[in-house]
């Protein structure tokens, strides 16, 4: 349990750190107007909060500047959410007042005008990511060697598809592996389809037909061949300006991971909705231990329909980026209850 003064001084490290950079003195901090203690008293808490494992000392001569566990000291007791500034609401009004005819145009501007207000790196996950499953699936036989594979969402989209089956494959083993497909991928979103194939539809199908892998094979290329997740990125190269990132290997890793979907698709999985800020290591890929992910779900009628993330280093601006997705988020379900009236 932090004292007040030491709570006040850990939030004036962190936000001057934000601002600077720069590790933080005590004497820097005793010069600020909303802090009255002395040079030293703030030595002796800053010792204090880095023996708390809240601050580290990145050099012996230098000040402190926050750990990972300061960061989430910080968002969850001192950051101060409030309402956005007036430039702000004035860029996203601006941006709902344009007429904008499909949901993919919204969500891909959107990721636009966050980088651009944030100087991060924004992130939209589409609705599809999360909320399209399967609903039904059949295989109609045509030859010997092909048929005719149908996929039904729980959207009502309809998806006709040939596949070829292999040599020595009987069409009993495709009737059997499809009725195991409706009893356990029924409702299971598209984006957690290749991890049941290979868990427990692996396990029953491997009981009864003999060359199984083929059909999970078969099955995996079929069902996910149009499921390409809607990721929409704005920003990528913003992580290049910030001084965290001058290190060419560092910057290589993170620019990497965002070019692979799936790894993308990862960041945003097992998110409980809302608000939610991952900082560091707390991030599900080695590549972001250095970066922060602050994400917010926006849901329609009680359902998900997407998440918006914004991806910067631990050193970020939380109460802005917040403040930002919080109203941002709530005005395009504003705007699709619009749509839907």
């Amino acid at each position: 349990m932090l004292s007040e003064r030491q709570r006040m001084i850990l939030n004036a490290i962190i936000d001057d750190y934000i601002r600077s950079a720069e590790p933080v003195g005590s004497r820097s901090i005793s010069k600020r107007g909303d802090v009255s203690f002395s040079p030293a008293t703030i030595r002796n808490e800053m010792a204090d909060l880095e023996e708390m494992g809240l601050l580290e000392q990145p050099h012996t001569s230098a000040g402190r500047i926050p750990s990972i566990k300061g960061y989430r000291y910080y968002v969850d007791h001192l950051v101060t959410l409030g309402e956005i500034g007036d430039r702000d609401a004035r860029m996203i009004r601006s941006f709902f007042a344009e007429k904008m005819t499909h949901w993919e145009g919204i969500i891909e501007h959107a990721a636009t005008v966050l980088s651009q207000m944030t100087n991060y790196t924004s992130i939209v996950l589409g609705p599809e990511m999360f909320n399209t499953a399967l609903k039904h699936f059949q295989v109609i036989p045509l030859t010997d060697n092909s048929a005719v594979a149908i996929i039904v969402t729980n959207t009502g989209h309809v998806e006709h598809r040939t596949i070829s089956i292999p040599e020595g494959i009987t069409m009993d083993d495709m009737t059997k592996t499809v009725n195991l497909l409706n009893d356990k991928l029924a409702g299971v979103p598209f984006y957690k389809v290749k991890s049941v194939l290979h868990s427990e539809i692996a396990k029953e199908l491997s009981r009864y037909v003999e060359r199984f892998e083929e059909i999970l094979a078969l099955l995996e290329q079929t069902i996910n061949e149009k499921q390409e997740p809607k990721v929409f990125l704005s920003g990528a190269s913003n992580m290049l300006t910030q001084p965290e990132f001058k290190d060419v290997d560092k910057a290589k890793s993170i620019l990497g991971m965002l070019e692979a979907t799936p790894l993308v698709v990862q960041l945003f999985q097992s998110n409980p909705g809302g608000i939610q800020v991952k900082i560091g290591t707390e991030n599900a890929h080695e590549a972001i231990n250095h970066c922060s992910l602050i994400t917010a779900t926006y849901s329609f009628d009680g359902q998900s329909l997407g998440t918006i993330g914004i991806l910067g280093p631990t050193r970020m601006e939380y109460a802005k980026v917040i403040g930002l997705l919080d109203y941002l988020s709530k005005d395009i379900v504003q705007l699709m209850s619009r749509w839907h009236k």
